[in-house]
């Protein structure tokens, strides 16, 4: 994964850590907004009870994805706040 180099011709840290927090905030939304769409055995019967295994097993893919996302996320705005903290002369 790329990270940024926080330098004084770059952006803000400040606004590239609001902007991953926030970012961190929508995907942690559809997560939970997924969770909700998981499947229901009495939506998938009618096509034979292998079908809601597969429907579950998708689902949890799906799911999968997002929170790889939100790692990524999280790595990104641990590197901008260690960036920004060494440039302001604190510990990282």
């Amino acid at each position: 994964m790329r990270l940024p180099s926080i330098h004084l011709n770059g952006s803000s840290p400040d606004v590239l850590y609001k902007q991953v927090c926030e970012a961190m905030g929508a995907i942690r939304t559809a997560i939970l907004k997924l969770d909700k769409t998981s499947p229901n055995a009495r939506d998938y019967y009618p096509q034979g009870m292998h079908v809601l295994a597969e429907a579950i097993v998708e689902h949890d893919e799906r799911v999968k994805r997002l929170l790889s996302v939100q790692r990524e996320l999280e790595t990104l705005a641990e590197h901008i706040a260690d960036q920004r903290d060494t440039r302001q002369g604190g510990n990282p």
